[in-house]
């Protein structure tokens, strides 16, 4: 009697397939059962009417809160490059945004601005606010974040320089610890001729300057 082969299909899941439907039921059906456990773990009764339905919205948000985990930067980016004669400096200001501090998970929000000067190519300007977001939607250290940005312009464009100011507050030094409410903190990332030329600097910071505070 011949022994009958049993092949096992094996599915290789791909990272861009993590973001999918189902994956995703998968990560908020988990996000919901933590978010139950902290429940409990606090004091509260996860039974209780106004409570029946918080582990849902939680793990929804949080999905929401750090969606740009599933964002390819690369992708995002893709066909936004023109090549251009121009060599005088770009700018957006104001760009809200909210992010999740890693070391509390609480909130910090604010503005943040971007400048470079092409050197022969430019980015469509919708893509820097998504850019912006791509990197915000995920646990972050202010620092770092404002460097993520400047970078990936950076490596995309090879601008003659670039510039990236954020703004922000944020809830784990407001609501706990120190307390200290109403102290933005801000960082800088300057590359190119945003860090050698203090003209350029200038330039960039005087055009801003109405969108800091």
């Amino acid at each position: 009697m011949k022994k009958r082969k049993i092949i096992r299909k094996i599915k290789v899941v791909r990272a861009e397939e993590f973001t999918g439907e189902m994956a995703g039921d998968v990560r908020e059906a988990k996000l919901a059962r933590v978010a139950m456990e902290i429940l409990k773990v606090v004091g509260e009764n996860p039974a209780r009417e106004g409570l029946l339905k918080t582990p849902q919205r939680v793990a929804k948000s949080w999905l929401e809160l750090t969606s740009g985990y599933g964002v390819d930067i690369h992708k995002l980016l893709n066909g936004a490059v023109f090549e251009a004669p121009e060599s005088d400096m770009v700018v957006v200001t104001g760009i809200q945004f909210y992010s999740l501090c890693e070391h509390h998970l609480l909130p910090f929000h604010g503005k943040c601005s971007v400048a470079y000067i092409p050197n022969g190519k430019i980015i469509g300007l919708s893509k820097i606010p998504r850019l912006v977001e791509a990197f915000t939607r995920r646990l972050q250290v202010q620092e770092r974040l404002t460097s993520q940005i400047a970078d990936t312009i950076e490596e995309l464009l090879n601008p003659q320089g670039v510039g990236v100011i954020m703004e922000a507050r944020h809830l784990c030094m407001e609501m706990r610890g120190a307390r200290s409410i109403g102290s933005p903190t801000k960082t800088s990332a300057m590359r190119g001729v945003f860090r050698k030329d203090s003209r350029t600097r200038k330039e960039f910071l005087d055009l801003i300057s109405h969108n800091i505070n």
